[in-house]
């Protein structure tokens, strides 16, 4: 393991456009991080094409949790909100593991807003985050109203690293009344964020997206751990 003042995070990802976007969300909140990107670009493709985790899958990714354990990792992030199960499930000792979007959840029941908008690029990974936040709203009996609206052109844009049209396909899938609608955004995908900045200032709206509540989360675990 690092020294207390630079935890080393593991950041476990199923695509390439993920990762920059984890990285910049750790610069801004928790710069003492040190990251280690561990990826595997088969990870959502297969996923994808079956139709969801399999136990295959599962097992592939919990092999790569073990790994970054073994490797010393402080804390584990998957930056893939299919996998989230996998985290949830992984118990490693002394090893913070996190789930993509479990923060952003977090974060989001402690706003308790009227509606809710999520956005992503897949409509497997729209489903997915869909029902999952669902189900943890209603555990937390929060009554928000979540709808999912995709946003099929932002995935090319986001591994172009184009922001600009990634907002635009953002906005695109807003409709009409992005500029006036006051539902806050959940952008589900970690690929997604970099649009989060310029959604916030052109539309007005709050933003919330995994990579920046993870970055967050973890930063305020791991000093509270190693102050215990």
């Amino acid at each position: 393991m690092m020294p207390e003042s630079q935890p080393l995070i593991a950041l476990i990802s199923a695509t390439p456009a993920a990762i920059a976007p984890a990285e910049a969300a750790f610069a801004r909140v928790f710069p003492a991080a040190v990251l280690w990107n561990i990826l595997d670009d088969r990870l959502l493709i297969e996923a994808t094409y079956r139709g969801g985790l399999d136990p295959e899958l599962q097992i592939r990714m919990g092999r790569l949790i073990d790994h970054a354990a073994a490797g010393g990792a402080d804390g584990v992030l998957l930056t893939c909100s299919m996998y989230a199960p996998v985290a949830r499930e992984s118990v490693t000792a002394g090893v913070t593991v996190l789930a993509p979007d479990e923060a952003a959840f977090e974060r989001i029941g402690n706003l308790a807003p009227q509606r809710l908008l999520v956005v992503a690029s897949l409509p497997d990974a729209l489903q997915d985050s869909c029902d999952r936040l669902r189900a943890e709203l209603g555990r937390r009996r929060i009554p928000t109203e979540v709808s999912g609206v995709l946003a099929a052109e932002a995935f090319a844009a986001a591994s172009a690293g184009d922001t600009e049209r990634l907002f635009e396909a953002v906005r695109g899938a807003l409709g009409a009344g992005g500029e006036t609608d006051p539902a806050p955004v959940f952008l589900a995908q970690y690929s997604l964020a970099p649009a989060a900045p310029v959604i916030a200032e052109r539309l007005g709206r709050t933003v919330i997206t995994g990579p920046d509540s993870a970055a967050e989360w973890l930063r305020d675990r791991l000093r509270l751990r190693n102050r215990a």
